[in-house]
């Protein structure tokens, strides 16, 4: 077996999937007989989305979720019914044009059936829920694990593991991995509850609404009858989940909606820390943390699960890379170079908006101030989208980073090495062609139509191995006669295009070149993540491409 995936939640299925997706045989365990009965996570962002859409899971999920239009919004006031409740929606027209999707409100509870059912169907993945791994062993060549499940016990044999068994992860305790931060934040309870509050006018419907009287936040879950309240308690004055009797949680719900004989039926409770914290490392040999087992962050924002994801997609590609020898082991060095940052800024983005919270619900804010603030935060395309990696994985071209007036709220589209591949809509035969549509899982070569790059990519294959997918763009309709996909793989591994038959349909945009900063001669690869390993804005030496898939993937490093 290629990979052992200890944990079944968002992140461990996904890194399955993705696997799966590089013909990476997996078992993923996960010791809860089911998937999560709880929401707990709600916001899928926009960079999660364009993964959801690469895997043919886009619509699904949006069919699960709820009404962007009526529910990307946030909320404030003393009460769901008070006369100072204010509410900001979502600043769609603004940010929307940034993908061919975006982000969508679809709770953990429905999100995980989606995802297991995926992964179930993928040949190379073997799933087992009620499984519990009670013992891992790490060697120089692989891990041995025993496992517990239904039909016994069983020692297996992996080459790598992959822990996303959530923030008091076992396999991260057993590494002897330490993760820093602040002490917990707040100690919260989660009310799932039900009730009907079609009553509230348009204007009162909101993805989250903080509320003062008393201090606690209500999140719609879906769109029709299920809520979520999120409140907390306090240990040192000697507060405990016990408090939370059936009687407690119906008045804390009532006292939230402003209406005190309001009919609702208490479907679960949930107790759980508010943390920030990162693990100082996320590797130990041939073991790697994803998700919350590598970084926790509030909840404020909806990021956890999301960073997670992005974890699971950085290092997939990786793995099978090193796995088929087509990459050097220093590739996997990268994992923790690229993505332990990243969750840093996320995690400390989080605490941020969780301090917000607390001044507002302390009153330090105004309700005016609170919902600017409280909305503001809530556009971080910025950073769900503008991140980018530096390490050795990637080819720095000489080019500065993009500067916004705030790299949090504001996304600028680059194609600069290291960056998220930018969206660009092309025409095709067929209608609209996103660039993000043409991407992965192998590397992508994007260049101007008739500047020579499909065969260079070809006599880049023959020297590596590494099969790369070719994509011409033509600047004008009908222009770059044969300007489309050239190279078959592109085909096979493009859903949505043509219905999986993309090869031969032309390709053209009078945006692509100069979003991507390039010239008529230039080249754009892009790696299987999707973000841009190596650039060149005009002509350059017939090795180029070849030298820098070398270097992406350590073959010219000790070890390869």
């Amino acid at each position: 077996m290629d990979v052992l995936v200890v944990g079944g939640g968002p992140v461990g299925l996904c890194m399955t999937i993705e696997l799966a997706r590089h013909g990476m045989s997996t078992l993923l365990v996960e010791r809860h007989s089911g998937t999560s009965v709880f929401p707990k996570a709600r916001l899928i962002s926009t960079r999660t989305m364009e993964l959801l859409r690469a895997w043919g899971l886009q619509d699904e999920v949006e069919k699960a979720g709820m009404p962007r239009e009526d529910y990307l919004a946030v909320g404030v006031g003393t009460t769901l019914t008070a006369g100072d409740f204010v509410r900001s929606a979502a600043a769609l027209a603004r940010d929307a044009p940034h993908s061919p999707t975006y982000t969508c409100l679809c709770s953990q509870d429905l999100l995980e059936v989606i995802l297991r059912r995926r992964a179930e169907a993928e040949p190379y993945a073997d799933v087992r829920f009620g499984a519990t791994m009670t013992a891992l062993l790490p060697g120089p060549d692989g891990a041995r694990a025993e496992i517990s499940w239904r039909g016994g016990d069983a020692l297996v044999t992996c080459r790598y593991v992959v822990a996303a068994d959530g923030s008091r992860s076992g396999v991260r305790e057993g590494l002897g991995i330490a993760a820093e931060g602040p002490p917990p934040i707040g100690h919260m309870i989660s009310i799932m509850f039900e009730a009907d509050l079609g009553f509230l006018p348009p204007e009162r419907l909101a993805a989250l609404s903080f509320l003062r009287d008393p201090p606690c936040a209500i999140e719609a879950v879906d769109h029709r009858r299920r809520w979520m309240l999120q409140t907390g308690y306090d240990p040192e004055t000697g507060g405990s989940p016990a408090d939370f009797t059936e009687e407690a949680c119906l008045a804390a719900v009532r006292a939230a909606v402003g209406v005190p004989g309001l009919p609702v039926a208490i479907l679960g409770v949930m107790p759980w820390l508010q943390q920030a914290k990162v693990a100082t490392a996320f590797q130990s040999g041939r073991v790697f943390l994803a998700g919350d087992a590598a970084h926790v962050a509030t909840p404020q924002g909806g990021f956890g699960m999301n960073c997670g994801i992005q974890d699971a997609h950085n290092l997939a590609w990786k793995l099978a890379a090193v796995s088929r020898g087509t990459a050097g082991p220093g590739l996997l060095d990268t994992y923790t170079a690229e993505r332990r940052p990243i969750a840093a800024r996320t995690v400390e983005e989080s605490l941020r908006n969780a301090l917000i919270t607390f001044r507002m619900m302390e009153g330090a804010l105004s309700m005016d101030e609170a919902i600017d603030q409280q909305a503001g935060r809530r556009s971080c395309e910025g950073l769900v989208l503008g991140f980018h990696y530096e390490s050795a994985a990637v080819v720095p071209d000489g080019t500065p980073v993009p500067v916004t007036g705030d790299p949090y709220r504001a996304y600028l589209p680059t194609a600069r090495p290291g960056h998220r591949a930018p969206h660009v809509w092309l025409t095709g035969a067929d209608g609209p062609v996103s660039t993000l549509d043409l991407l992965g899982p192998r590397f992508t070569l994007m260049s101007p139509a008739g500047a020579g790059w499909p065969e260079r990519a070809a006599a880049a294959t023959r020297r590596t191995g590494v099969e790369i997918a070719t994509v011409e763009i033509g600047a004008e309709t009908g222009a770059g006669i044969g300007a489309g996909i050239a190279a078959e793989t592109a085909a096979e591994t493009t859903p949505g295009i043509a219905g999986g038959r993309a090869g031969g349909v032309p390709l053209t945009s009078p945006d692509w070149a100069g979003a991507y900063g390039v010239a008529e001669a230039g080249a754009v690869l892009v790696r299987p993540d999707g973000h841009v390993g190596w650039r060149t804005a005009g002509p350059a030496p017939d090795d180029a491409l070849t030298g820098a898939l070398e270097s992406i993937l350590a073959r010219n490093r000790a070890g390869h």
